[in-house]
């Protein structure tokens, strides 16, 4: 799905830059390892859908180049994003949560 490492090669499990984190949550819906699906559109607003029921919260970049989420009325999470690589091409992301808590894998869909 995505084309960066067209324009810029990068390795499996390569850290995302911040000036790329936009980019790389945009790029295409996500299917995830246990079948829920999300969507990151530019405008900052988010879309997880499990089991059929959607839920909707923002995303932004914070001051330390983390990509962050918010989902209302009070959860906010960081994570850390490395890129998932297969022949040479960008197909997803890893979300590693920034204070040691959950890693998750999202395949673009």
């Amino acid at each position: 799905m995505s084309n960066f490492t067209e324009k810029q090669p990068v390795s499996d499990r390569e850290p995302v830059r911040a000036d790329e984190i936009a980019a790389a949550v945009t790029a295409g819906g996500f299917l995830y390892d246990d079948g829920a699906t999300q969507t990151f559109d530019q405008s900052g607003a988010t879309t997880y859908i499990d089991q059929g029921t959607p839920t909707y919260g923002e995303w932004y970049v914070d001051d330390e180049g983390r990509f962050c989420s918010f989902w209302p009325p009070s959860y906010r999470a960081c994570y850390e994003l490395r890129w998932l690589v297969e022949d040479g091409k960008a197909v997803g992301l890893e979300f590693i949560e920034a204070n040691g808590g959950s890693t998750f894998t999202g395949r673009y869909s």
